[in-house]
């Protein structure tokens, strides 16, 4: 059978090209190369969501090699070798599974990075070739089909919306947020709800959530989170139109030679190679794999993998710079009251801050960008937080009643409350993605080798915001507060590597996501994104990906 579209992977930039091409009425295949997990296969089990490689891939059949700098020199390891994956969701609906749901959308100047404030040395920054107004309809179209909670309140940094309010009202918060509110009310700074895609009250089939804290890196087992499995997928199966093959493992892209996409070659759930056939071809499976697989690609017309005969694919890879802070309220220092509603589990802080979105510079003289401070609890996992009591105060292991008596404190005396910022990862010379001369997976391709090269701007912004927090949670007479700022990408967010722009000789794709090389080849996982923003990327994916599903209608219209 020959489809209308093929889709390579199944999360935040499929969901939305199958979602609505199906509804349409077009024939759709999604070839994902993980299981098909449905919601009754989710727990709350620590062992499986984040101490075992169920929902990522085995590293020993499936490994990155990593080239990080290393007291100035770069050191190659691969990640079996280290056992620090950066896989992120192997399943259908790939990694939007296991995030958290913060849903900030971009500021119109995040489109206009390189013309709001200009060239920065060693950084490959452009501007985008859409606008905010571009997106806009379709952020507001995401927040109503993913199903948004938030309340919107107007701060110095407030997006143009076309939409008074989100779809749903606020989650349930703890006494905390409203501590912050006090506390950054005392400094001046302004603080708002963190909208965030987990329904608040039930939608349809989909259950609301029950606070159970595991957000992150745990699927949902109530379906409150907007995963593109549960949001998206799920109804475009009732069409009848969409087709899910899991455990498809996609490794060629066959073109004709005459600028198109004939057939793409897979293994299937048996380890046999096969091939499917369609009219359009969308590869979504996140951008560093993306990437991959397109630099496997290779042939007579594209002897450097496909859509690369300008060398751009896999250059300018993204990440999101930042960091994480984290302050203590010891209990005996609160009354009882406090002590009581500060213990209810599970309920969201949901605070954040745009204020230094922007900031001046005291010694460039100018405005530069900042970005965002999210407030959050910490995570409700129990065995990593009793593994991080393992050394005392010296760094010297600790065992038996020394460590029991310092586990219990952790977990009866004090809480703990956490901060993330986020800021722009600059592209740069030294970040993307390559193939790997010498390791193979376990289908025998070359793994990818990804150069994880960080600009000193990064570590500057994101102190600078760190900073900010750090005085709420000092106003808030918090205990041991701290902050972790460095050039080590987030690598659960990735964008780049085959950005969008008008001129074909800089960039893979045009400004719909089109390849320039290759005329029914589109790519819409964060991998089109020429600079990040600085919030994190999957609700931008998201919207992307329906605007350009407006397009693929007009162009299957000509077929």
């Amino acid at each position: 059978m020959k489809y209308d579209v093929c889709i390579v992977g199944s999360g935040a930039g499929a969901g939305p090209i199958a979602f609505e091409l199906c509804k349409s009425g077009y024939k759709v295949l999604i070839l994902e190369k993980g299981p098909w997990f449905k919601t009754a296969h989710f727990s709350k089990d620590e062992m499986i969501a984040t101490r075992r490689e169920i929902f990522t891939p085995n590293l020993r059949d499936e490994c990155h090699v990593l080239v990080k700098k290393k007291k100035g020199q770069w050191n190659v390891k691969s990640t079996y070798q280290s056992g620090r994956s950066i896989w992120n969701g192997n399943m259908v609906g790939g990694s939007s599974n296991l995030m958290s749901g913060y849903f900030h959308r971009l500021k119109p100047m995040d489109f206009n990075l390189l013309s709001e404030y200009g060239a920065i040395d060693g950084a490959n920054v452009a501007d985008w070739p859409i606008k905010y107004e571009d997106l806009e309809p379709y952020y507001a179209k995401t927040e109503k089909i993913i199903g948004v909670s938030g309340k919107v309140v107007e701060h110095s940094m407030l997006e143009p919306r076309s939409t008074e309010d989100f779809p749903l009202p606020p989650l349930a918060e703890n006494v905390f947020s409203s501590w912050l509110d006090k506390g950054a009310k005392q400094l001046g700074f302004e603080l708002f709800p963190t909208p965030r895609a987990i329904l608040s009250r039930p939608v349809e089939k989909r259950k609301s959530c029950y606070y159970s804290n595991y957000c992150g890196s745990y699927p949902c087992s109530s379906d409150a989170k907007g995963s593109s499995r549960v949001a998206l997928l799920n109804e475009a199966l009732q069409t009848g139109n969409l087709t899910i093959l899991p455990n498809s493992k996609v490794f060629n892209l066959e073109s004709d030679g005459d600028g198109k996409i004939n057939k793409v070659e897979y293994y299937n759930s048996n380890g046999e190679i096969t091939n499917a056939e369609a009219s359009i071809y969308v590869i979504a499976a996140q951008a560093i794999e993306s990437s991959r697989l397109l630099l496997m690609s290779k042939n007579r017309e594209f002897p450097n993998g496909i859509s690369n005969n300008n060398g751009q694919v896999g250059k300018n890879l993204l990440f999101s710079a930042g960091g994480v802070g984290w302050g203590q309220f010891y209990y005996k220092d609160l009354t009882e009251d406090q002590v009581n509603l500060l213990k209810v589990p599970g309920l969201f802080i949901n605070r954040a801050s745009q204020q230094w979105y922007e900031f001046d510079d005291a010694v460039l003289g100018k405005k530069i960008k900042g970005g965002t401070i999210d407030f959050l609890s910490e995570h409700a996992n129990g065995i990593s937080k009793a593994i991080k009591q393992k050394k005392d105060d010296k760094g010297n292991l600790i065992y038996g009643r020394e460590l029991k008596k310092k586990i219990k404190t952790y977990f009866t005396e004090q809480r703990k409350f956490k901060f993330e910022v986020f800021a722009d990862w600059l592209p740069n010379d030294d970040c993307y993605v390559s193939l790997d001369d010498e390791k193979l997976d376990k289908w025998g391709d070359p793994v990818a080798r990804v150069k994880l090269g960080s600009h000193d701007h990064n570590i500057k912004v994101g102190e600078f915001l760190a900073e900010k927090a750090e005085q709420i949670f000092k106003e808030l007479g918090m205990n041991n507060i701290s902050s972790s700022v460095s050039g080590n990408p987030s690598t659960n967010l990735q964008a780049g590597g085959c950005r969008f722009g008008n001129d074909p000789k800089t960039s893979v794709l045009d400004k719909n996501c089109r390849s320039h090389e290759v005329k029914n080849l589109y790519i819409t996982d964060g991998s089109f994104m020429p600079t990040g923003g600085s919030v994190p990327f999957t609700f931008t994916i998201y919207a992307n990906s329906f605007r350009v599903a407006d397009v693929l209608k007009k162009e299957l219209k000509k077929f």
